[in-house]
């Protein structure tokens, strides 16, 4: 008997039900496979050289051609602002946007929501303003101030509340209610991380005044704002070195035997793969537990390239030249770059000072949520990525780093997280183009992409399908004590 689903959690009636397709990626390689689904899960996984039929009192059979079928997309690094800051983004349409873009999983930040994710109540806080809104499963980083830093109690019941981690500045944040940490207060921090065995991320640039050109500190004449090259001389890849080579010095702690074996340092979006990727590949050949990102726009965008006073492309780090952008991509592809996220950071259309165009000035943060794979794909293969390659690195790879050992790969008792893209169809994205998060300004808006989301599947809910949604959102909220407790066997409904 095949059972039907009616609650309105997916586009897909059947919960009972096999994908097929000429490229199905597993973790044994690319090629035909059936993936058959039940309920939230994958219950095998078939390699056969056609589809099968569907027919009376068998599951229906959903035939994909030369599609892709593969994970959904991880992002561990995404600003959705709610509580406080809705006007920004929100849980509704930032899990839409990351839906429609083939992302399974998201794990929220701890700002630039208000009040700020540091103490267990401003996590239930935050739940509480999730509940009913989510298109995809979601996580939640607690965030690491001078305030908590010390405080072993208030950090651990953050992650019994529910936490998957702690992420921290090594600078200003923007946000007043989020205050920088120093290298010492990470590090003051870890035992509490090792004994839940969580990772913390790191914004790792360290504010150096003396590395600024002189017109653009304060009370100086600053010179043409407008000129990206001015903005990205205010954030130097000093700032970036040191700090990740004060991270790297933090992390021996985590090293077998070390005071704080468990614990996981996690450097978010990189910039520089020469002096910075150095500091971090001799702390992993030392032993280190350590993991670097960088994100599509440091991938897809170069500085030169950046027109007068268009802020869409503000971020910090910032996006720097072309030469850096390359290295970033041959890191990447052997290796030494571990995954991929989206930073996704939205903010108010005021807020990036567009008609202004003052780079100084405006909100610096970049949306793209929507535009993950495609994007990824689009660059990626143009410089010899594979299908493979992108997957391990927005799926498998930040499955492990954020501790969901039940995603990341198609695979028996996995749950049924899945996109289904095609590589060769090509788009445009223009001021007509369906975008699903808020406020609708990004850098991507004026480009051609490769690499089309067809459908994606959360836990078996076929949430998207070519610009639908599930009337429902259904997504789950992470629960990591069970993560750890029953070995990933549980989610919160």
């Amino acid at each position: 008997m095949v059972l039907q689903r009616n609650e309105g959690c997916s586009l897909l009636s059947e919960t009972h039900f096999v994908l097929y397709s000429k490229r199905v990626v597993t973790p044994a390689g690319i090629g035909p496979y059936a993936v058959e689904v039940e309920g939230e899960r994958i219950i095998s996984m078939t390699k056969r050289s056609e589809a099968p039929k569907s027919a009376g009192g068998k599951p229906r059979v959903l035939d994909y051609g030369n599609a892709v079928i593969m994970p959904g997309l991880i992002d561990a690094h995404v600003h959705i602002n709610e509580p406080g800051r809705t006007e920004w983004e929100g849980f509704l349409t930032g899990t839409m946007a990351a839906a429609a873009g083939g992302t399974t999983t998201i794990v929220d930040m701890p700002l630039n929501n208000h009040p700020t994710t540091t103490t267990k109540e401003h996590l239930e806080e935050k739940k509480e303003a999730a509940k009913g809104k989510l298109y995809v499963d979601t996580g939640f980083w607690g965030g690491l101030v001078p305030e908590n830093a010390h405080n072993a109690s208030v950090l651990e019941d953050l992650f019994e509340a529910g936490a998957l981690g702690l992420k921290a500045f090594l600078c200003p944040s923007g946000i007043d209610d989020f205050p920088a940490v120093t290298a010492k207060q990470i590090k003051a921090s870890l035992p509490v991380l090792a004994k839940y065995r969580r990772p913390v991320l790191v914004h790792q640039e360290v504010t150096d005044p003396s590395a600024v050109p002189s017109d653009l500190m304060p009370g100086e004449p600053q010179s043409n704002a407008r000129d990206y090259m001015r903005y990205l001389s205010s954030r130097p890849l000093s700032w970036e070195r040191e700090g990740v080579r004060q991270l790297m010095e933090v992390a021996k702690d985590t090293k077998p035997g070390g005071v704080a074996e468990g614990a996981h340092v996690h450097v978010v979006h990189l910039t520089d793969a020469e002096d910075s990727l150095d500091h971090v590949k001799a702390a992993k050949a030392e032993g280190s537990s350590v993991t670097v990102e960088t994100c599509p726009h440091y991938l897809s965008f170069a500085a030169e390239d950046v027109p007068e006073g268009a802020t869409q492309y503000k971020c910090a780090p910032p996006l720097r030249d072309a030469r850096h952008r390359e290295l970033l991509w041959k890191a990447l592809l052997n290796g030494d770059i571990d995954m991929i996220t989206t930073d996704h950071s939205p903010s108010t259309l005021a807020l990036k000072l567009l008609e202004e165009g003052d780079f100084l000035k405006a909100w610096g943060g970049i949306s793209g949520i929507q535009f993950s794979l495609p994007a990824t794909w689009s660059h990626g293969h143009a410089r010899g990525m594979t299908i493979e390659q992108l997957s391990k690195r927005w799926s498998t790879v930040p499955a492990k780093m954020v501790n969901l050992p039940r995603k990341g790969s198609l695979e028996f008792g996995k749950d049924a997280d899945i996109v289904v893209w095609d590589p060769e169809a090509s788009f445009f994205i223009n001021s007509t183009y369906p975008i699903y998060f808020k406020n609708k300004v990004a850098p991507y808006i004026g480009h051609r992409y490769s690499g089309k989301v067809i459908t994606t599947f959360v836990r078996g809910r076929q949430v998207f399908e070519e610009g639908r949604h599930a009337k429902k959102p259904c997504g789950a909220m992470i629960n990591p004590v069970l993560i750890i407790e029953r070995s990933g066997n549980e989610l919160l409904n």
